[in-house]
């Protein structure tokens, strides 16, 4: 009867010898895999004006360059170099800052490194979000405002405060942030931060769930009156929300609408030769997330 000969010693280490070489060679594969991954953290940070800590009353988000709003602005610089700094430190590799304002507040001398700035108008891009598309990793929406009626939003709004806009997607009221989660959603882009008074968090978790970090900047009391914090205090809250916000990518989902969409807008329109107003109400199918402002 013939029997197999035992494997040498030598033939044996060999074998654990290549083994050991291929599981080398995979975790090196791994490790550059994850390299590459991670070199492509790509964080678009989407801002507004009317949810800047020290900011609550008209005067000084609609008059632009003045005393008011030049100071507004350079608040606006103070939250967004917090975040950014704290986005950095997370583990975000690249930074596009959309200046959202109507009519803008990027102050350029204030700018600080570690991301762009796109400001200016007009701007291409669904909804204005210029240069937001599937290469990003997820959206952060700084210096947001509660939707239009929210009783305790500061300078609460949904799109223009003087007309006092109001939206409707398939009867659900909805304001600035599920617009542009939306419009985030199509390119495959989670929200992922809100800042803003406690009015837009609480309507943060409303409509995206209790994984987005939320920071608070002040509590609203009406339109225009708020409790305000100090900046030392909310400056170091948005560093640590937007470090926070890095970890929460994996568990946020795009926001999604299922299309087409039944929406409604109601406005406010001026009486020709009168001081009133009377409230118009249009309503359109939308097919398209590109499309949601198209009412």
């Amino acid at each position: 009867m013939n029997q197999t000969k035992p494997k040498s010693k030598m033939y044996q280490n060999n074998s654990v010898f290549n083994k050991l070489r291929l599981l080398s060679v995979f975790m090196l594969i791994f490790s550059i895999t994850n390299i590459e991954v991670s070199a492509q953290l790509k964080i678009y940070v989407n801002t507004d004006l009317e949810g800047i800590s020290g900011v609550f009353k008209f005067g000084q988000t609609r008059e632009k360059d003045s005393p008011l709003n030049i100071q507004a602005c350079e608040y606006f610089m103070g939250d967004l170099e917090a975040v950014i700094n704290g986005l950095r430190d997370g583990g975000a590799t690249e930074i596009v800052i959309l200046d959202g304002h109507g009519n803008q507040a990027v102050v350029p001398h204030l700018m600080v490194s570690g991301a762009t700035y796109i400001t200016g108008t007009p701007r291409p891009g669904a909804g204005n979000l210029t240069d937001l598309d599937s290469s990003f990793s997820a959206m952060v929406m700084i210096g947001f405002h509660a939707m239009m009626g929210t009783p305790d939003g500061v300078l609460n709004h949904t799109q223009s405060s003087r007309s006092e806009n109001r939206y409707w997607y398939n009867g659900i009221e909805s304001g600035e942030l599920v617009q542009a989660a939306v419009i985030a959603g199509y390119y495959g882009v989670p929200l992922v931060m809100v800042t803003g008074d406690v009015a837009t968090c609480r309507e943060t978790k409303q409509f995206f769930g209790e994984n987005v970090v939320t920071v608070a900047t002040k509590k609203g009391l009406s339109r225009e009156a708020a409790e305000l914090y100090p900046f030392e205090e909310t400056r170091q809250a948005l560093y640590e929300g937007a470090k926070r916000a890095i970890s929460a990518i994996p568990k946020c989902k795009p926001y999604k609408l299922d299309f087409p969409v039944k929406a409604k807008k109601q406005y406010l329109k001026k009486i020709q030769g009168s001081s009133e107003r009377e409230l118009i109400t249009k309503e359109k199918i939308i097919k398209h997330p590109l499309q949601i402002l198209d009412i």
